[in-house]
């Protein structure tokens, strides 16, 4: 079992970018952190790298569109700790087609994105969800994407208006709900539950992104180090709140 004393976190999609990132923050901030991510080499690969550098990371195999695998970190996690105290739900994927209109999408790339952007996470926080109530304050990060705004993608003054990638966005847009519909059930508890957009980064999944990693990540680990005085049910970037 864990120091009682030292948070635990985990990171789902977290072998590189803005999720690799996170564990980076979140580590030099003290918290023992798990890395996760659906193939266990490259996991561990990452994971060597950041304890080389000093910080407390540790690997873990876990696919959010896989049953099997969900529960397997599940347990791994309650045998080695005991509990969890922060889950950051980083894991999605991005399969819409740009030449093709809202319409045209396949529906096969509605299903593969809703697997991983809502149903993954979803079927991860059930998973972790005790291991969440065992902390004195857990805290449940879902990282969303202000392309989920309903309210900016009906104005037409908002930069995001034009920008009509649906199996992407309506799956952030059912994150967010996800959200609200979460933290209202834990709302009498220590578990604080937040949304959040880390900005538009410069990633593998977006290579037109105007900020660095480390900035993009800000947002999702401020939310996981939240106080107890903090939101819950929020959609934010860097600390503003955000229009639904």
């Amino acid at each position: 079992m864990s120091d009682t004393t030292t948070k635990i976190a985990l990171v789902t999609g977290a072998t590189r970018g803005i999720g690799l990132e996170t564990v980076r923050q979140l580590a030099a901030a003290g918290v023992h952190t798990l890395l996760a991510g659906r193939d266990r080499d490259k996991a561990v690969e990452a994971a060597l790298a950041l304890q080389a550098e000093g910080l407390p990371v540790e690997a873990i195999a876990l696919d959010v569109t896989d049953a099997d695998s969900i529960a397997l970190a599940a347990h791994q996690v309650r045998e080695r700790h005991g509990r969890l105290d922060i889950l950051v739900n980083n894991a999605g994927v991005f399969r819409d087609a740009f030449d093709k209109t809202p319409s045209q999408q396949s529906l096969s790339s509605w299903r593969d994105t809703f697997d991983t952007n809502l149903f993954g996470v979803v079927a991860v926080t059930q998973a972790f969800l005790p291991l969440l109530q065992a902390s004195d304050a857990g805290r449940i990060v879902n990282v969303s994407s202000l392309l989920g705004s309903l309210a900016e993608h009906q104005d037409p003054a908002s930069a995001i208006y034009d920008y009509k990638v649906p199996a992407y966005n309506v799956s952030k847009t059912a994150l967010n709900a996800w959200t609200v519909h979460l933290a209202h059930e834990l709302r009498d508890t220590p578990i604080k539950v937040n949304a959040i957009h880390p900005g538009s980064v410069k990633t593998d999944m977006n290579a037109n992104g105007e900020l660095d990693i480390a900035t993009g990540a800000r947002s999702s680990v401020e939310m996981a180090l939240l106080g107890a005085d903090g939101p819950t049910g929020g959609f934010t970037h860097l600390g503003q709140t955000l229009r639904w």
